[in-house]
């Protein structure tokens, strides 16, 4: 489904923020050091972040963040900016409840776009596992879920 499709969907039967504006990218990606991919890009022009199924308030199960929200795994999880805590090209993209994160990998790309990673607080950050090649196949098999985490095994 291609991401204008996810987003209309998103703005329809979630709980979208308002659009971020382009001198906030701009200023996101000097601040991280890496550029938005254009599923990405286009999310966050859309909107800057979102919460899916329910409202924030009612602590949801896939709060995308914000682009302010958005740091480093290892400073969200381990409150230390060391490489023992992960890689420094890992960066929170969703919050998931209970310190559990989805994480994005700004060294790699495929196809132009960021593989997404499940980072479990428990493992982190010795048992993180890919869990889609990018934010759109992400957010498909999110909205698709049912507001059930669709990578876990029943």
């Amino acid at each position: 489904m291609s991401i204008e499709r996810l987003l209309a969907e998103i703005s329809r039967s979630h709980f979208p923020n308002a659009p971020a504006t382009p001198a906030q990218l701009a200023a996101f990606e000097v601040r991280v050091g890496w550029v938005l991919d254009a599923d990405l890009r286009a999310f966050y022009l859309h909107c800057d972040g979102a919460t899916l199924f329910q409202p924030r308030q009612e602590d949801p199960n896939y709060r995308i963040l914000s682009l302010a929200e958005i740091q480093r795994a290892r400073i969200a999880m381990r409150r230390r900016d060391e490489d023992a805590f992960g890689p420094a090209s890992w960066y929170t993209l969703l919050y998931l409840q209970d310190s559990d994160y989805i994480v994005l990998d700004a060294a790699r790309q495929a196809n132009g776009r960021y593989p997404l990673l499940d980072a479990y607080h428990e493992t982190y950050p010795l048992e993180v596992r890919p869990i889609a090649s990018s934010f759109s196949e992400f957010l498909e098999k999110a909205l698709a879920s049912g507001d059930d985490y669709f990578w876990l095994e029943d």
